[in-house]
């Protein structure tokens, strides 16, 4: 049986660990050769170490000349994922403006000058897909500049797949998932907020990094799926 993306190339930009990896792991469990780029290419070497079929690259979303010379170093491609964020949380009376600045930069702008230097490198059957999240859905005090973050992500998945057609360009919006992002909150804290979403969300439970990796390939191997947002939020919307 031919695997999904067999014999393809597929680039995913962010951290070695958490969302990109996983979706690293299975683009290349799936027949993929895989590029993982993101700041810190020696973290990056490091954390793939062993992983035959990925390779690791420098690119910072937050630099246009190094999304150029990446692009330049770059052959053809399949499929891009960009997954990299940066989160400005709080009220709007504690909002800083470089940290907004910083969340629009890494998921808005940054993707969008990757579809334009590296985006004449995919295929024409390829994709692109960008990252969005529940808080753009799901409207909640303290998480103002997420959502307007993810709102534009969403926006920019929408443009882009018409601006880059027939390059099919999707956004994958997760709810709640264990990354280790929520790491910060304590165990304890961290088991009471898992417990109190899982209590309230239809599924039930709280997202996995498998999850968004299945969205991710889902994504890439669906022909006929394009300006689309991919909701992987157990429906926390909802609640």
């Amino acid at each position: 049986m031919i695997s999904p993306l067999q014999d393809q190339t597929v680039l995913v930009v962010g951290r070695g660990g958490g969302i990109a990896r996983a979706i690293a792991i299975a683009a290349r469990d799936s027949g993929a050769r895989v590029i993982a780029a993101g700041r810190d290419q020696q973290t990056l070497s490091a954390a793939y170490a062993g992983e035959p079929d990925i390779t690791t690259d420098l690119v910072d979303l937050n630099d246009e000349a190094s999304i150029d010379a990446m692009a330049d170093r770059l052959g053809d491609l399949d499929h891009v994922v960009s997954t990299a964020s940066a989160r400005a949380r709080g009220r709007l009376t504690d909002l800083d403006r470089d940290a907004i600045r910083l969340s629009m930069d890494t998921k808005v702008i940054g993707p969008l000058m990757l579809a334009k230097h590296v985006g004449p490198r995919i295929r024409k059957s390829g994709s692109f897909t960008l990252f969005s999240g529940v808080a753009a859905t799901k409207i909640a005090a303290g998480t103002l500049a997420v959502a307007i973050t993810n709102g534009a992500a969403d926006v920019l998945a929408r443009s882009l797949a018409l601006e880059m057609a027939p390059i099919r360009v999707n956004a994958i919006s997760p709810g709640v998932i264990d990354t280790g992002a929520w790491d910060a909150l304590g165990e304890e804290g961290k088991a009471h907020y898992f417990a109190d979403i899982s209590a309230r969300n239809p599924a039930r439970r709280i997202g996995t990094v498998d999850d968004i990796a299945n969205a991710g390939l889902f994504v890439m191997t669906s022909p006929f799926l394009t300006g689309t947002t991919l909701h992987i939020d157990g429906g926390e919307p909802l609640t």
